[in-house]
């Protein structure tokens, strides 16, 4: 579980390419304290199990499906990416719930200054669009941000200089690929709904009984 605050941008070094997967390969600092073998990092708002590091570099897998979701294939030499250790329990939760699973990406349509903040237009399909919401939250290449609105095929959000000087927000241009993640909360409740609606009008199958457990492998 991440929150979406930033700890330091890494340098992407590389990927290797296999049959069934990649390894990507990080230049890293402030994240390498403390770290072991098995932890997950948060890469680009994507959640990773370290496989290997050094005293400067952390090597992650990343299985087909991750690949297919993200924007990992779009990374070049030398570029920042967002890092991110998993929360710890006795920490502070500044951002939201960030999962490191991301649901889709997203193009970045505009970027337009505001006095100290920064607009972006990030373009999605509608599938991502649906749990975005005016003041929710969304995670932005692992960036926890506020939607400040929401329009047919886009959504907008407003960035503090503090928060694009210590991400790689300070380097994405018009038409990059980022990773999002929406907010899980709402994609429960949803479940949670429609579960209830299939249910309803139908008093038996709100019985749980012997015979309903033993069905659902209880």
């Amino acid at each position: 579980m991440f929150t979406g605050l930033v700890e330091e941008t890494g340098k992407f070094l590389g990927i290797k390419r296999g049959h069934h997967g990649a390894v990507i390969t990080i230049e890293a600092s402030k994240i390498l304290e403390g770290l072991k073998l098995g932890d997950s990092i948060a890469v680009n708002g994507t959640c990773l199990t370290i496989v290997d590091f050094t005293k400067r570099t952390i090597s992650a897998d990343i299985m087909p499906e991750t690949w297919e979701r993200c924007s990992m294939s779009q990374l070049k030499i030398g570029e920042r990416v967002n890092l991110e250790r998993a929360m710890a329990a006795n920490g502070r939760f500044g951002g939201h719930i960030v999962s490191g699973h991301i649901d889709g990406v997203g193009i970045i349509k505009r970027i337009q200054k505001e006095d100290n903040a920064v607009w972006y237009t990030i373009e999605a399909k509608e599938k991502i669009l649906h749990y975005i919401v005016e003041k929710g939250s969304i995670a932005i290449d692992g960036i926890s941000l506020t939607v400040a609105k929401v329009e047919e095929k886009t959504f907008f959000v407003s960035v503090i200089p503090h928060t694009i000087s210590n991400t790689n927000l300070w380097q994405r241009q018009v038409g990059d690929i980022v990773n999002l993640e929406n907010d899980c909360i709402g994609k429960y409740v949803e479940k949670f709904l429609l579960h209830s609606k299939q249910w309803k009008g139908d008093e038996k199958k709100k019985t749980i009984t012997a015979t309903f457990l033993k069905e659902h492998g209880f």
